[in-house]
């Protein structure tokens, strides 16, 4: 039993590894931005920037990047700085929008006292793509991902979506449903244990409404596009839903709801979560989310997740995170994990970002553990 749990544990820390690729930080809900939407086209954040969003990353994120008023208004957005790639394109593309998101990475990893071999590697390079013409949005993004135990380039998210001028939203496509906070750590376990990660899209409809100071966001589709395209026997239909309230530009509260219908090899399953963002200042934001996940099973069919995240910029372009995590399972101590994470996100220039991370898990009852680093160097041109 005591090897099993260990290997569930390296399996859990070493997920680390997977590539992934840039998604929305609610970090910055400290500058008043309460929506994915304010920056990235996805209703649900991460992927290709806007250019209102690019233009934001150089003027409140970077370290080297802000410009005086009257240079940013007499600059051309189609030349600056935080356009694709560094403006050499001009305006050919046109309505077009591109991005290439890179990612090369170092891991270190120590399990049980044990240091395992370091790795070197590139997480990913991908074409990220938009066009917008008169409320309409094609997306799409394309890559490097996992597929029967090598690796095939592939589109893993696309679609098309309209927003009326009244609020009322609709796409179709391939994309992450809509559930809690988004963090850019994909392997937070308010992503990894509800299986909410970088390759958990699914093929469906969402329809949302968005309203001064609301957002609610409902999903339905046959289920995760992986399984529909390689068919692995966890196909089944999935819905979720995501209400959330601005009760200030910097308080919001998120209710989330996720359903799962039974597969060849999975059992039927649900998810409730309730999310709490406040940033007290400019310089620091604060989440927290408890998840309850309902599964088909003969014992201990309740999982729950508590995560928490404080991110403070102790200068600018140099950001503070830290993370408590648990992870338990009602009747089954064995299943007890706690997750403690420190990291600092530095933004030297405009779409240049160093993410250093360290990682210690804990399998409290066997008193088993394991300690991660995790450095990456993402350029995001």
């Amino acid at each position: 039993m005591i090897k099993f749990r260990l290997a569930v544990l390296v399996f859990a820390v070493t997920l680390v590894a997977v590539p992934h690729r840039a998604n929305a930080e609610p970090t910055f809900l400290s500058r008043q931005y309460p929506r994915c939407t304010t920056c990235h086209y996805s209703p649900t954040g991460g992927g290709l920037l806007t250019p209102y969003g690019r233009s934001l990353s150089r003027e409140e994120i970077s370290m080297l990047g802000r410009q005086s008023g009257a240079v940013v208004e007499a600059a051309d957005p189609a030349t600056a700085e935080e356009a694709f790639l560094g403006g050499v394109l001009g305006d050919r593309l046109g309505p077009l929008q591109l991005g290439l998101d890179m990612r090369p990475s170092h891991l270190a990893l120590s399990v049980g006292g044990r240091d395992l071999p370091d790795r070197n590697f590139f997480m990913n390079a991908d074409l990220l793509a938009a066009y917008q013409q008169g409320g309409w949005t094609f997306y799409g993004e394309i890559g490097r991902q996992p597929r029967n135990g090598d690796w095939a380039i592939d589109s893993y998210e696309h679609w098309v979506g309209y927003q009326s001028e009244g609020g009322l939203g609709v796409r179709a496509g391939r994309f992450l449903p809509a559930y809690g906070v988004r963090f850019a750590d994909h392997t937070s376990f308010n992503r990894s244990v509800l299986e909410l990660t970088q390759y958990d899209q699914v093929y469906g409809v969402e329809v949302s409404l968005t309203g001064e100071r609301s957002l609610a966001q409902a999903v339905v589709g046959p289920g995760r596009a992986d399984s529909l395209v390689d068919d692995d026997g966890r196909r089944a239909f999935s819905a979720s839903g995501r209400f959330q309230f601005d009760l200030t530009p910097r308080i919001v509260v998120v209710g989330s709801a996720l359903y799962r219908d039974a597969s060849d090899l999975d059992p039927k399953s649900g998810a409730g979560g309730f999310s709490f963002g406040f940033a007290p200042g400019r310089r620091v934001t604060t989440w927290t989310q408890l998840d309850t996940l309902f599964q088909d099973r003969l014992a201990s069919d309740r999982t729950h997740v508590l995560v928490h995240q404080t991110s403070i910029e102790a200068v600018r372009g140099l950001w503070i995170r830290i993370s408590p995590q648990i992870r338990w399972t009602d009747d089954d101590p064995q299943a007890e994990v706690r997750r403690f994470v420190v990291g600092a996100d530095v933004f030297p220039r405009t779409h240049w970002h160093v993410n250093l991370s360290y990682y210690r898990d804990r399998i409290q009852f066997f008193d088993l553990g394991a300690q991660t680093f995790l450095a990456q160097l993402h350029l995001y041109l």
